[in-house]
């Protein structure tokens, strides 16, 4: 009996030390209302994240100009007609090979997956279904392009005004952090050299993976070479399994011409894709980003599994932010 009222004594003292105070319950809530409002607008949260690598990389282009005595705003803008009218030389001097070649491998695609369907065996209505359901969605694709516009629209114009607010930015957000306003502001500088590093080296790498294949598809004698090639640069942004896909439709096309060819253009992009992963990605990824392979991987696999395709681009920017942060707090607690 004395034991009952012994664990009925314990039991009362455990609920009375239960004690959930009023300001627990509103961090609770508010914390809850915070995640919920970060996943509502995460879409505009991955844009400002991409505004502020575009500005991180364009930042030492704009610092140039303003030494040269011009004005901030007029130095951004010099910043952006110049990468535009690059980019416009490199279209032109492309762009009437890389249309005939594209008109041509269209017209011959027909043929071709007729080729591939016979050595194959698969289905054609397969094809053919696919075709009429993308003919179907011809006005749905329509305007997801012209959305696709308006976003890089906004995104060019929210680079502008972070590249001309950039000092007083990094100034008001160490601000927030009272007797450590220095220590915030040398991590900011820090994150923000890391960003426009990773993109500068990942521009690098498309060019050069394009460079290579385009070489290499010409050697082979390989028909389409430049919109081939053109698609393994784009598709090297992608991790992972970019240069994988990018090289399915070389293969494809070298398949109709001949099984032997189809190795080879297969061996051709194994060795472009292992000098790649061996050497040229850790020499420029290194030096850019300074993160291990290992937490690239890592960082890759769960950018992907959160946010999909844009989660899975914008991983290793984010594992740099990560990795800064957490090394900042790491030395603040030894000191």
């Amino acid at each position: 009996m004395w034991k009952n009222w012994q664990m009925h004594g314990i039991i009362i003292l455990m609920i009375q030390k239960i004690d959930i105070s009023h300001r627990t319950v509103i961090f609770i809530v508010s914390l809850i209302l915070s995640l919920w409002m970060i996943y509502l607008i995460r879409d505009l949260l991955v844009i400002l994240f991409v505004a502020v690598i575009l500005m991180s990389a364009l930042s030492p282009l704009v610092g140039f100009f303003v030494k040269l005595k011009f004005p901030k705003a007029l130095g951004i803008a010099i910043t952006y007609i110049v990468i535009i009218g690059l980019l416009t030389v490199l279209v032109a001097s492309i762009l009437q090979p890389l249309i005939e070649e594209s008109t041509k491998l269209i017209v011959t695609l027909p043929s071709v997956a007729g080729q591939i369907f016979s050595i194959t065996n698969i289905d054609k209505s397969v094809f053919q279904s696919g075709l009429t359901n993308l003919s179907k969605n011809v006005f749905s694709i329509t305007l997801a392009v012209f959305d696709n516009l308006i976003t890089i629209i906004f995104l060019l114009v929210l680079t502008f005004y972070l590249l001309l607010e950039r000092e007083k930015l990094e100034t008001r957000i160490a601000s927030l952090f009272v007797g450590k306003e220095e220590r915030i502001k040398k991590s900011i500088v820090a994150i923000e050299e890391k960003l426009g590093s990773w993109l500068r080296g990942q521009l690098f790498l498309s060019v050069i993976v394009g460079l290579l294949s385009y070489i290499g598809l010409l050697i082979l004698n390989i028909p389409y070479a430049l919109p081939l090639a053109l698609i393994a640069g784009v598709l090297e942004v992608v991790p992972v399994i970019g240069p994988i896909i990018s090289a399915i439709p070389a293969i494809i096309i070298a398949a109709t011409i001949s099984p032997i060819l189809a190795l080879g253009v297969a061996a051709m992009f194994f060795v472009i894709q292992q000098l790649e992963n061996h050497l040229i990605v850790p020499q420029v990824m290194k030096r850019a980003v300074g993160l291990n392979p290992l937490m690239v991987i890592l960082a890759i696999a769960i950018g992907s599994r959160l946010l999909g395709f844009a989660g899975a681009l914008l991983a290793v920017p984010l594992a740099v932010v990560v990795q800064i942060i957490v090394t900042e707090i790491i030395e603040e607690r030894k000191v």
